[in-house]
């Protein structure tokens, strides 16, 4: 039987740090309070001149390199962001392009903070049915240029960033193993941007109205987020008949260290077994699991044969897990 298996990651952040000490001064907030109710302690921010397509075009350089691979062998290019350098064309066929992957069909996703694993997700299937041989898939996200920088509430909680990875057809016992998807639009107003599309086109009164930034409702959105992934990782483990102690590493999406705690507790998992990052880059969205990822492989943390779990939820609402056996 034909899996796909991840045979190289990369990721980049930009190099401005902004930490919360940085952030008391912009807003009425402190380092105590962002640290106790979300676990981040700093975040990396674009420059003005940076947009999706930058952060992505580095992080998918490292991971060609990392597979020994040259553009031209990439044969699909799927981009998952909600922060693309611009409404179309899509920010996949603008890093095909600076990439030189003249042989690659190129194109973009919307599924927010699941919007990395909905792309594995896509590779996996094609891969499976062996139409797609060579798939690079990259989370890509530039959140600093639609966070409201005068909510207290919600800039404390975003980053930038960009993590790849490669996906190629095995016929070992290893790769992919299960994936799930799902969605509940019917939350949607619980984490939206209301403003920019044919809905709310921009104008003069949405700016004005600061309708272009992220709107959140926090604590319903929390609440979710718990309550779903907690069943979502049950789920996956149980269909596949492994227990949570055969797990080598749970990587979720990092949003919340409270979620992420709330989710290894269900699990019995110990956090020397989840990978945390969120507190030096904040919530990078579909950035988040690939930049995760790799810096779990490059710190050694994940072996040949280990069972790594993976979990995302995000604004739709949706939400996401892959079971891989590496």
């Amino acid at each position: 039987m034909v899996r796909s298996r991840i045979t190289a990651t990369g990721s980049y952040a930009p190099e401005k740090v902004l930490t919360n000490f940085d952030l008391e001064k912009i807003v009425d907030t402190s380092d105590e309070w962002i640290t106790e109710r979300t676990g981040i302690k700093e975040r990396r921010i674009a420059h003005e001149n940076q947009a999706a397509s930058d952060l992505a075009y580095k992080a998918a350089k490292i991971a060609l390199k990392k597979a020994a691979l040259t553009e031209k062998d990439i044969d699909l290019l799927i981009v998952a962001t909600v922060t693309g350098d611009m409404p179309f064309p899509s920010t996949a066929c603008i890093l095909q392009d600076k990439l030189g992957a003249k042989n690659a069909a190129a194109f973009d996703i919307n599924a927010a903070c699941s919007g990395f694993l909905y792309g594995i997700y896509i590779a996996d299937s094609l891969i499976r049915t062996g139409m797609h041989k060579k798939v690079l898939v990259i989370g890509t996200e530039v959140l600093s240029k639609i966070t409201d920088w005068q909510d207290r509430t919600t800039c404390v909680l975003f980053g930038d960033g960009a993590g790849a990875v490669i996906l190629e057809p095995t016929d070992k016992n290893r790769g992919i193993i299960s994936m799930s998807i799902n969605s509940d639009g019917s939350m949607w107003e619980l984490l939206h941007l209301p403003a920019g599309g044919s809905k709310k086109p921009t104008s003069s009164d949405s700016i004005e109205k600061r309708l272009h930034y992220i709107k959140m409702k926090g604590n319903e959105t929390f609440k979710a987020a718990v309550r779903t992934l907690e069943e979502l990782v049950v789920t996956m483990l149980r269909e596949n008949k492994l227990d949570p102690s055969q797990l080598s590493l749970l990587i979720p999406h990092q949003a919340n260290l409270r979620i992420i705690q709330a989710t290894a507790n269900r699990l019995g998992l110990p956090m020397e077994k989840v990978v945390v990052n969120l507190d030096r880059y904040g919530n990078t969205s579909a950035a988040s699991i690939p930049i995760a990822l790799d810096e779990a492989l490059q710190t050694g943390r994940i072996r040949d044969g280990d069972y790594i779990l993976l979990e995302a939820f995000g604004g739709g609402f949706t939400w996401a897990s892959a079971l891989i056996k590496w």
